[in-house]
C-alpha cells in the first residue's frame, strides 16, 4: 500500500509515521507514505489556498484548485491497477468504524485530504473525494490528527504488520463485539486472582468463556452495537440471564 497525505502541515506526521508499528510496517515494506504540501500547487500569486465564502460568513474556505491539482499530480506518479481511494477527513463524514478500516486495508493506494480553516469548497467533496470520514462528533483544527488515526488503524491490518495474524481479527469491533478481558502472570496479584478457567488448559471452555465475556462487555458498555449483531440462541440465553440479574 502507498499512502499520500495532502496537508498544509507535513511536519506534523514525522513522529507518528516513523515510530512503533508504523515504522516497522515501512521497514518491512508493507506500506510507504508521502506527505504533500498542497500549497505547492496553488496558482495564486499570493500563495493562497483559501478564500472568503460566497454569500458571506465567518472563516475561510479551502479553494478547489490546489487540491485538485495536487491529487492529479500524485495519481500520475502511481501505476496502481485501480483508481485510489481519496479520503476527505471531515466532521460531516461517515462515522469511522473497524469495518471501514478493514475495507481501506485492501486498497493499493489511498490519498488523504487534510483541510484547515472553515471548511472545503463543496466541489472538493462532490467531485474529488471518494470517501468522507469523521472520527467523532467533535471538531478539530484540521484533518491531520484524524488522518493519523485512520492510517494507524489501517496499516496495522496489513499482512504481517502485527506479527501474530490472529491479533487483528480478535480486536474489539472486528467481530461486532468488544474484546474479552485479558490476564497475564502473576496468577495472584495483591489478592486479585486470574479467573480459574483461564488456567484450566481446557481450550474449548476458555474460548466459550472469552466469547461470553466479550458479549457481556458489549452488553454492559456498548449495547448499541448489539442492534446490528445477530445473536445465537445461546447468546440470547446469556443476555436473558443478565437481564434477570443472574
Amino acid at each position: 500500500m502507498h499512502i499520500d497525505i495532502l496537508t498544509l502541515f507535513p511536519d506534523m506526521f514525522q513522529g507518528v509515521m516513523n515510530t512503533s508499528i508504523l515504522k516497522r510496517a515501512q521497514d518491512m515494506g508493507a506500506f510507504s507514505y508521502e506527505t504533500v504540501n498542497f500549497r505547492d500547487y496553488t496558482e495564486s500569486k499570493h500563495n493562497k489556498v483559501d478564500d472568503t465564502p460566497y454569500g458571506g460568513g465567518a472563516g475561510m474556505v479551502l479553494s478547489p484548485q490546489p487540491l485538485f491539482d495536487a491529487v492529479e499530480a500524485v495519481k500520475e506518479k502511481r501505476t496502481a491497477e485501480k483508481s485510489p481511494r481519496i479520503v476527505l477527513m471531515c466532521p460531516q463524514g461517515e462515522p469511522y468504524t473497524q469495518q471501514k478500516a478493514e475495507e481501506l486495508a485492501k486498497e493499493e493506494h489511498v490519498i488523504f485530504l487534510c483541510g484547515h480553516y472553515e471548511g472545503y469548497d463543496e466541489r472538493i467533496r462532490t467531485h474529488l473525494a471518494t470517501d468522507e470520514i469523521s472520527i467523532g462528533d467533535y471538531v478539530l483544527t484540521g484533518g491531520e490528527l484524524g488522518s493519523m488515526v485512520v492510517i494507524d488503524s489501517v496499516v496495522r491490518l496489513l499482512p504481517g504488520v502485527l506479527g501474530n495474524e490472529a491479533s487483528a481479527p480478535e480486536d474489539s469491533f472486528s467481530s461486532g463485539l468488544l474484546e474479552h478481558p485479558h490476564y497475564t502472570k502473576p496468577a495472584n496479584f495483591r489478592g486479585i486472582e486470574v479467573p480459574e478457567i483461564l488456567r484450566s488448559g481446557n481450550h474449548a471452555k476458555i474460548d466459550e468463556w472469552r466469547h461470553q465475556q466479550s458479549l457481556k462487555r458489549t452488553y454492559d458498555r456498548r449495547p448499541d452495537l448489539l442492534s446490528s449483531y445477530e445473536l445465537s440462541d445461546k447468546e440470547k440465553q446469556w443476555i436473558h440471564s443478565w437481564e434477570n440479574g443472574e
